[in-house]
Parts: structure tokens; sequence; C-alpha cells
């Protein structure tokens, strides 16, 4: 109230200086201006300076205007000062933690005001989604770290305990928790080193067919133990890129691949035109719910949950390869294959020529 007392008040105060300076400036203004033609061309008669009457005249016109400006400022300082108190007291609730707290403009804002506190509601609004973002994925990292901890902890203590043998069979299953754990701290780090523009990359030419060509070959024999035949299309592309996040991004999206679709043919094709180098990996089916098509790309969002988890799936690849490709400069975009599988599109820009 006392910083509104005070602002209030300064307004008044300028006002009326302003309205006490105007109408002098403007009387005696005007009798300069009078006197000047009288120099020029005398009348018969002159008094020559202010007479009683002008001084009545000029101070009953500074006490008539006076109570306007008064009103005036008043008005004005409601106008300024209304918006802005919401705005404090608004602010003073979001730094309490009250990310709810929203600033009323008011119906005689100022244009100027209204827009500062259409920002700051906009700023509160952003506050409170990253809150609201933070909380579930500190949940969700919680409860994806949960499972492999709990059968790593549940495991070793029944070996201690001379529950389990500790034979090949028992240390594999160990290890492949202790890989799934690593991958999903892996793809954390990699989603909030880009979430935060500090993905580094080692950007080199690359020719992408022969990256392709290798990692097809290295997970050709899983996929063929699992029903999956792979089938390249390539054109002999170099592309200014990082090599190995090139093919972190590629693996991930086979292996989503492999997790979700049906047993068939999985097409990697590499084009270009004048614009972009388009990496294409596509499957048979059954596709994505057109539901969770603009959803997909969002860490922890799962297709299938039942089946992702059954292989190993985290939910945070597509959010990966996204990271990447916009990391590059490019971006990842999904539709339907033409046989109705999925495609998903990794889309570089073109930096150089073929060669």
């Amino acid at each position: 109230m006392a910083a509104r007392a005070g602002l209030s008040r300064q307004i008044l105060i300028a006002m009326s200086a302003i309205t006490v300076l105007a109408g002098i400036l403007v009387f005696f203004g005007t009798y300069l201006v009078f006197s000047a033609i009288v120099a020029v061309y005398p009348f018969p008669e002159t008094d020559g300076w202010l007479t009683s009457l002008d001084i009545v005249i000029l101070a009953a016109v500074i006490l008539i205007t006076l109570p306007i400006a008064a009103l005036v400022a008043l008005r004005l300082a409601r106008r300024i000062l209304d918006p802005l108190e919401s705005l404090a007291h608004s602010a003073r609730k979001i730094a309490a933690g009250d990310l709810s707290a929203r600033a009323a403009a008011g119906d005689k804002a100022l244009g100027e005001t209204a827009s500062l506190v259409g920002d700051f509601n906009t700023m509160a609004q952003r506050l409170q989604d990253m809150a609201a973002d933070m909380a579930l994925w500190n949940a969700t990292i919680a409860h994806e770290l949960r499972t492999p901890l709990t059968v790593l902890k549940g495991r070793l203590q029944g070996i201690v305990d001379g529950v389990f043998e500790p034979d090949e069979r028992t240390l594999r299953r160990l290890i492949l928790q202790v890989d799934g754990l690593g991958r999903l701290v892996e793809d954390l780090r990699t989603v909030t080193l880009a979430d935060s523009g500090h993905l580094d990359l080692h950007i080199v030419p690359t020719r992408l067919a022969r990256e392709i060509e290798e990692i097809s070959d290295l997970m050709a024999p899983d996929l063929a133990s699992g029903g999956f035949k792979l089938v390249l299309d390539l054109d002999d592309i170099v592309v200014e890129a990082d090599a190995a996040r090139i093919r972190q991004a590629l693996l991930a999206l086979i292996s989503n691949a492999q997790r979700h679709a049906i047993r068939g043919t999985i097409t990697i094709s590499l084009k270009s035109n004048d614009r972009n180098v388009v990496l294409g990996i596509a499957d048979q089916g059954p596709g994505i719910d057109p539901d969770l098509a603009s959803l997909v790309f969002e860490p922890f969002v799962r297709g299938n949950p039942s089946r992702a988890k059954e292989t190993g799936g985290n939910g945070l690849g597509l959010s990966v390869v996204r990271a990447i490709m916009e990391a590059h400069g490019g971006s990842l975009r999904y539709r339907n294959a033409p046989d109705g599988g999925a495609l998903f599109e990794m889309v570089l820009k073109v930096q150089k020529s073929n060669g």
C-alpha cells in the first residue's frame, strides 16, 4: 500500500505541476505575443503590463483546472497501479510456491500494462508446466529404475543367501539387467543434454550408406532369429554429421521396429533431394495408433507398453532419435508406410554434394 500511495502521490503532484506550468506558460506566452504585436502596431492606449484583472483571470483558470488535473491523475494512477498491484501480488505468491497465481489486468488497464500482465501470465503458465513436467519426469524415471534395481537386489540377495546358484545363466540375467540400466542412463543423458543445448557432436563428412551397412551387418543375425529380414535401399550420399550419433539413432529405430512390429521385412532407405537427406526405417505393421502418433516422440510414451516391457523398451528410444536429429539441425517424422506399417524418417539438411 505504501508503494501504491507513493506512486499515486507522485503522479498527482506531477499532473498538478504540469497543469500549473502549462497555465502559466499559456497565459504569459499569450501576453508576450500580444506585447510584440503592440510594439509593431501600437494601439492608441495600452497599460503596458499586467492588470489586476489579468492576475485574477490567471488564478481562476488555475483553480478551475487543478481539480480536473487531480481527477485525471487519480484515474490514470488507478489504471496503472491496479494491474501492477495484481502483478506484484501474484509474483509474491509464485515466489512462495503457488505456481497457479495469475495477475489480472482489469478492464480499464492501459495497453502497455495489459501487455505486461499478459506476458507475466504466459511466463507463469510456462513455469507451472515446466514444474509439472519435471515432477512427472522424476516420477517416471524412478519408476523405470525401480524394476531393474529390484530384480538385481533380489537376485544378488538370493545368491548371498544360497537360494540361487551363481551359475552362468543367473549371471547373464544380471548382466542383462545392468545393460538395461546402462541404456536407460545413456538415453536419459542424451535427451537431457539435447534439451539443454549441450549435446556435443563431432561433425565430419560421413558416408551414410557405409554406416547403415555396418549397422545392418551387426544386427542382421539378431533380427533373423526374431523373424525379421533387413532390406536396404541406399543411395551413396555424404553429409556433414556425427557418425556415432547417427548410428545410435539408427540402432534405436531398428530396435523400436523389432519390439513393436510384426515379423517380416524392415526396410532401410536412404534418399536425397536438393534440400534434404532422408533416412527411413519402415516395417510391415501394425503401425501407430493415430491418437498416439503425435505423442510417440515424447519421453516414456509407449505404443505397446506390455510388449515394450517384454523386450526391454524404456520409452525413450524415439525421444533420443528426435534429440539427435534436432541437434544436427534436422528432424524426425512419422507417417504410415505404403504397406500399412510404421515409417520413421530422419531428415538431415544437405550440406555437401555426393562424393
